[in-house]
């Protein structure tokens, strides 16, 4: 490979628009996938988050129906404490004792019915609960299919162009090695600004490609010399000559039939 600072300035030319025609084909491949990267990563993420939220309902379950049990252990508790101070009150020496005795059972009695009370609306929690549970778990198996079918989507499009993006990738880093640091950094910052990509451009019926505005005869004649880089004045995209860029698009084209 020629040295950078060896190459005339038509051969800096024929490298960026090279550059140009494969990266273009790398943004073609790029397009074909469009927003599913972004989609499925978009659709795993609300998955995780679905799930995470079901555990925490699951467990919020596991939760209320443990102090269900803990109330109904605490009903039988103070059952077989009523039934202690009624088997009490049959041996009581005094109606002082009798009556203390009678306080405890209707203390008991009142956290039964306490008990009782939190044990019918814990249950309503429950049936709540269920309810959540049932919907989010309809909820996560529909977004989990749909992630399926998009990860498959995009599976068989990484499949069909993976091969192909690599080897432009790699060939496009080649290109970029055979152009000055300060001339690619240009390439870049424009193909950058621009919505197509499009930093280099040929001149087509007298005006750059993809725009309206006429380019002057004398500047047409000086970018066909190829003796300087001439950029178009209104979009700042480097210019080439038509003739060399057919030149460079059958040579590409000819590098694109191996892949």
């Amino acid at each position: 490979m020629a040295n950078i600072k060896e190459l005339s300035v038509e051969d800096k030319l024929r490298a960026l628009y090279d550059l140009q025609l494969i990266d273009s084909r790398i943004d073609e491949i790029r397009n074909v996938r469009g927003e599913l990267p972004l989609e499925v990563e978009d659709l795993e993420d609300e998955v995780a988050g679905l799930s995470t939220r079901l555990e925490k309902l699951k467990t919020d379950l596991e939760s209320i129906e443990e102090q269900i049990k803990e109330k109904k252990n605490a009903i039988d508790d103070h059952k077989a404490a009523i039934k202690k101070y009624t088997e009490q009150q049959k041996n009581v020496r005094n109606n002082r004792e009798f009556n203390s005795l009678t306080k405890e059972v209707e203390f008991q009695e009142l956290e039964i019915q306490l008990a009782e009370k939190h044990i019918k609306e814990l249950k309503a929690s429950i049936e709540f609960k269920k309810d959540t549970i049932a919907q989010s778990q309809e909820r996560l198996d529909s977004k989990s299919n749909h992630l399926g079918h998009k990860k498959n989507e995009l599976d068989a499009i990484m499949s069909e162009t993976q091969k192909e993006e690599t080897f432009l990738s790699e060939k496009s880093a080649e290109y970029e090695a055979q152009i000055e640091e300060r001339l690619l950094a240009a390439y870049k910052r424009i193909r950058g600004s621009v919505r197509n990509g499009l930093a280099v451009v040929s001149i087509e019926r007298g005006a750059s490609a993809g725009s309206f505005f006429t380019i002057p005869p004398q500047t047409q004649m000086e970018i066909a010399a190829r003796k300087k880089i001439i950029t178009d004045e209104h979009s700042g995209r480097i210019l080439v000559d038509s003739l060399l860029a057919e030149e460079e698009k059958e040579k590409m084209e000819q590098l694109f039939a191996k892949i």
